[in-house]
């Protein structure tokens, strides 16, 4: 598949087919295509939990949901999904890195960050896993969704887990086959793509051509 198509049928999925489990070992090797993307000072301080076991996921939704709320559609369909790979990012770990001798910012302060890089790094591993998992189904039915822990929930999912207190819960990624009758859901349904020149300048802010 060539990459531009790959970008193209990248789109979130939110409802699985329950009768297809996922194959052996697929999360391994999506995580493994995320453990090549890009960290700051190559300090590596993306981590990543996989839960691929139906006992795990359960456990993942009833530290994550309120047991005494109705689901709504959303959750309906979000929790068909077969597996889940939580994507964790450690800021002590950046810290760290930044304060040795060839970056020498000793004193530990975010003050000389543009932007907080372990939450830039933990998008980019995660965006490497939501293509390679369209890459790993030229077919085109395996598909997924990345979305983020409730914040209220965080301390519940960090117990049922065993997560460590300095690891951020950056996001989760769902992955499985599409449902049969699965439709674009979500924002993208309901809101129109913002035109180019919007977005894309040249040379200053506000040229939209070369």
């Amino acid at each position: 598949m060539e990459f531009d198509e790959l970008v193209r049928r990248r789109r979130m999925v939110r409802d699985y087919d329950t009768g297809r489990p996922l194959p052996a070992g697929l999360l391994d090797r999506l995580v493994d295509v995320a453990l090549r993307a890009p960290t700051a000072g190559f300090t590596q301080g993306v981590s990543f939990l996989i839960l691929d076991r139906a006992a795990d996921v359960a456990r993942f939704w009833d530290a994550t949901t309120d047991a005494d709320e109705p689901a709504d559609s959303w959750l309906r369909g979000m929790r068909t999904a077969p597996g889940l790979i939580l994507v964790l990012a450690s800021a002590d770990a950046y810290l760290d890195r930044y304060a040795l001798a060839d970056k020498g910012w000793t004193d530990r302060s975010t003050q000389p960050w543009t932007a907080p890089y372990w939450f830039v790094d933990a998008g980019m591993a995660g965006m490497a896993i939501l293509y390679a998992t369209v890459d790993a189904d030229p077919g085109g039915d395996l598909g997924a969704c990345f979305f983020g822990a409730p914040a209220e929930h965080v301390g519940d999912l960090r117990e049922a887990f065993a997560i460590p207190s300095a690891q951020y819960v950056v996001g989760v990624i769902s992955v499985g086959y599409r449902a049969t009758g699965e439709r674009q859901s979500g924002s993208p349904r309901t809101r129109r793509r913002k035109p180019r020149g919007s977005l894309v300048h040249h040379g200053r802010w506000g040229e939209t051509t070369p």
